[in-house]
């Protein structure tokens, strides 16, 4: 597909590079954003690159009332060769419009979008950092902009790139984290929206997050929201366990995020002929098979900290201990072919890999 080059008004004045080894995630952001418009009469239309600056917007604007919005996170790598490499980016133009069609949105047209993002990072490609650990963080968004109080849907849209240069999400790393099994809170029913990548989805862990996090611990686990019993997600990341040398996931029940880093360890297990089950497994199994010496191992996945491994786990002020709070040996493989892969250091034979 041939997209037009885009309209780029340059910034006046250029920021600074920061220095990459004192990166916080989601804190610096480039020159540049792209900003593209939605109305009824035009659809998508007026995709342009300016300056990165606060917007306007109505106080009536339906995203302050309603929260109709959805957002998308990927990386941009730089790699030994001074390539910069994208990571499966198709995925996630295919995934913000699954968000979309369940946040009343319209969709737009994926390949176009991804050029239009290839044109940005091009334009900023010298805010990719290339020390270990380290990529530029690419956040579309979305949001309603009609300036209207009824409850509908909005008649129009702004949708976003930012660009923001990153070190690890984890001060930990590839250290193993704690985290604090949630059964107060709710994350998302099914049905509801847990499937889509929505403001209002995280927002509404804050209370369960500050809880954890006063405590010590990295991240919450969310159970599901009918029964408390069956393991969902972790925070800002899907789930695995290894047990009795089989890695177990939560399959997707609607409620739970279909993660683009989830779908790659399950392909790149199957490729390593490691048994990997997609299913619904309660908390109580867990902790059973760690009564029994069989997790072996944990780890959340998501593109910002691509594999955290879990040392341990609390619930009911319990603690459960997982590999003697050590990385994996399996965990730490999939950590070093993923972020090998994305930064081209590991031969990619799956294709996942695109060059801006």
């Amino acid at each position: 597909m041939t997209v037009k080059k885009l309209e780029w008004i340059e910034a006046p004045t250029k920021k600074e590079k920061p220095d990459p080894n004192e990166l916080i995630f989601g804190r610096m952001f480039t020159d540049h954003m792209f900003t593209m418009h939605y109305t009824e009469e035009n659809g998508w239309h007026q995709p342009q690159v300016r300056p990165y600056e606060k917007i306007s917007l109505d106080p009536a604007s339906m995203i302050f009332h309603y929260g109709q919005s959805v957002f998308e996170g990927l990386k941009a790598y730089r790699s030994a060769d001074n390539e910069i490499l994208l990571f499966r980016p198709e995925e996630n133009m295919k995934r913000m419009n699954r968000s979309n069609e369940r946040m009343s949105i319209p969709s737009f047209n994926e390949e176009e979008m991804l050029e239009y993002i290839k044109q940005l990072i091009e334009i900023e490609k010298d805010w990719v950092p290339g020390e270990p650990g380290t990529s530029l963080y690419i956040r579309p968004f979305i949001i309603g902009t009609e300036p209207n109080l009824g409850v509908h849907p909005s008649h129009s849209y702004q949708l976003f790139v930012i660009l923001s240069p990153v070190g690890s999400y984890y001060p930990e790393g590839i250290n193993p984290v704690k985290i604090k099994v949630e059964k107060e809170y709710t994350r998302a029913a099914q049905g509801g929206t847990g499937m889509a990548k929505t403001g209002g989805n995280y927002s509404a862990g804050y209370n369960a997050q500050e809880k954890a996090s006063n405590s010590g611990h990295a991240q919450v686990l969310w159970l599901d929201a009918v029964e408390k019993k069956y393991v969902e997600e972790v925070g800002s990341m899907n789930i695995f366990f290894k047990i009795n040398g089989e890695v177990i996931t939560p399959s997707l029940s609607g409620s739970i995020l279909e993660g683009v880093t989830r779908k790659s360890i399950i392909e790149l297990l199957q490729s390593w002929g490691v048994p990997v089950t997609e299913r619904k497994i309660t908390i109580d199994e867990v902790i059973e098979s760690h009564r029994e010496g069989k997790l072996e191992e944990a780890f959340g996945a998501g593109t910002a900290a691509v594999v955290s491994p879990i040392g341990a786990f609390t619930i009911d002020e319990a603690q459960y201990q997982v590999q003697d709070g050590e990385t994996g040996e399996l965990t730490k493989a999939l950590y070093d072919t993923l972020t090998g892969i994305q930064t081209g250091t590991v031969k990619d034979h799956f294709n996942w890999v695109t060059e801006v």
